[in-house]
């Protein structure tokens, strides 16, 4: 198969999810998810707790695995390969690899506490890509430099604020150059008074063009820095358009009730 012209990428859709089911046991998590997110767009997911937005978000990257329908970053399967017309997994190596086009920063930090902040950005392009240590250095410096921490390169993750954990956490995405970022509620964990920070970190990556799909319980980013933006409840899309149009008119009466709750 041929590789599709640079005008034929711009077009095709970063996600595609068509009819995406995942099921915990006797229940259904999501039910059917069709939606596509647009290279470069900020696509910000909003809806009440278990309305499966974060495990829309892990079936992305095949930290979950789908149930029934399809799911494609870029255009190419995540954590299967297709045979006669049905998916097969793929091997964990193989699930692995394509996985390192897909940053994910979650609600906590997750970062190791014995490494510094300059060895926790390091890590994976390190043991995963096998890179040079020089240049990976290189990389990690500027992107801590880039989210604000260049004074607290070797620093311990108990010494940060939740804040700058969070931001440590962002340039560890980056520094696995992906060509798409997930964030699940990125700033959740965190006292209110630290959350801008973080946001403003969200927002150079939006500026600078990078493909983003945010869950997220912050309106104003939603509204300011979103491209599109999608209400789940139940498990369903209820209802998708421009975030300020969502937002300040929201047509659906579900979408209504919960906004009216969270602004």
């Amino acid at each position: 198969m041929s590789e599709p012209t640079e005008a034929q990428a711009a077009v095709r859709p970063m996600v595609h999810s068509e009819g995406v089911e995942k099921w915990f046991g006797r229940l259904q998590v999501l039910q059917g998810i069709d939606l596509q997110v647009k290279p470069r767009e900020v696509f910000c997911i909003i809806g009440p707790s278990g309305s499966g937005k974060s495990t829309f978000l892990r079936c992305i990257n095949h930290l979950e695995k789908v149930d029934a329908g399809r799911l494609t970053v870029d255009g190419q399967l995540v954590g299967y390969q297709e045979r006669g017309g049905r998916l097969h997994e793929l091997p964990d190596k193989e699930v692995c690899r394509r996985r390192e086009e897909i940053g994910m920063v979650f609600q906590r930090f997750n970062l190791f506490p014995h490494m510094t902040a300059l060895g926790n950005v390091m890590e994976a392009p390190l043991r995963l890509k096998d890179e040079n240590k020089a240049a990976v250095r290189e990389r990690a410096t500027a992107l801590l430099r880039r989210v604000g921490l260049s004074d607290k390169l070797n620093v311990y993750p108990t010494q940060l604020s939740g804040g700058q954990q969070q931001r440590v956490a962002i340039a560890r995405a980056l520094a696995m150059q992906p060509k798409l970022m997930l964030f699940d509620e990125p700033t959740s964990a965190l006292d209110p008074e630290l959350v801008g920070e973080v946001l403003e970190v969200m927002r150079g990556l939006a500026e600078d063009g990078m493909t983003m799909i945010v869950v997220t319980h912050e309106m104003g980013f939603a509204r300011e820095v979103g491209d599109a933006l999608v209400f789940m409840d139940q498990g369903q899309v209820v209802e998708t358009g421009s975030p300020r149009d969502v937002i300040s008119d929201p047509q659906h009466e579900r979408t209504r009730s919960f906004l009216s709750k969270v602004l």
